[in-house]
């Protein structure tokens, strides 16, 4: 795929995000588009840099700290989201680089990201990851779970958002997205991350504020 393949994905990835979002009766500013670039290095992410798209999405720490910092210093206003599992001991690194955490799961991730947060005086927006699907191979808190696990991290002092989830391949993600909605809301929490390439305009239609897209821009992954 060439660079030029890229950009075009990108442009073809945000208008069905505004169809989408037009059609549920949503504003198509209300959908952000999380350009998920793990795996791919800066050279295959600079296209869609140079076409002005600014928030992208990592699943690891180290391989974002070796791509990302050089490219926020080229383009100022990049908005660098986490979106893989966190380790307790990766939370220093992940406050100093990250603007938005989206896999907060587990109380022990919470005390050491509040700890970070007040050495830093950094204060990333977060999200809770759910399971939604309770698979027990995936991180995320249980549904059950998560009321509190928001209380808890509010009363750490961490900027807790909204949350994420990423449904089980093999189920219809509708019903998923919609149990996330239901429980941010009586969080009252705003903001959605749920939707990935292949059920990003469903996640719209269920009320997703984010969507999370990687193959359908950059095409498939190389090795990690």
């Amino acid at each position: 795929m060439s660079n030029e393949d890229v950009a075009a994905n990108l442009a073809a990835v945000k208008h069905e995000i505004e169809e989408a979002a037009r059609a549920a009766g949503r504003k198509p500013e209300a959908v952000t588009l999380v350009a998920v670039s793990k795996t791919h290095d800066a050279p295959r992410i600079l296209p869609a840099l140079e076409a002005g798209h600014r928030v992208f999405g990592e699943n690891r720490v180290q391989e974002a700290m070796a791509k990302w910092p050089a490219l926020k210093e080229r383009f100022g206003d990049i908005e660098l989201h986490l979106i893989g599992p966190l380790q307790s001991n990766k939370a220093s690194e992940a406050v100093a680089l990250f603007d938005v955490i989206e896999s907060i799961d587990r109380m022990k991730l919470i005390g050491a990201l509040a700890r970070e947060i007040e050495k830093q005086d950094r204060h990333p927006a977060c999200f809770v990851q759910v399971n939604t699907g309770e698979e027990p191979q995936k991180a995320g808190c249980l549904p059950e779970e998560t009321d509190a696990l928001v209380a808890q991290a509010r009363a750490a002092g961490i900027n807790i958002v909204g949350l994420m989830c990423i449904p089980p391949v093999e189920e219809e993600p509708s019903h998923h997205f919609a149990l996330l909605a239901q429980i941010a809301a009586r969080n009252g929490l705003e903001q959605l991350s749920m939707g990935m390439s292949g059920d990003y305009g469903v996640a719209v239609t269920f009320g997703a504020t984010h969507v999370r897209v990687g193959t359908a821009i950059f095409g498939h992954r190389p090795p990690a």
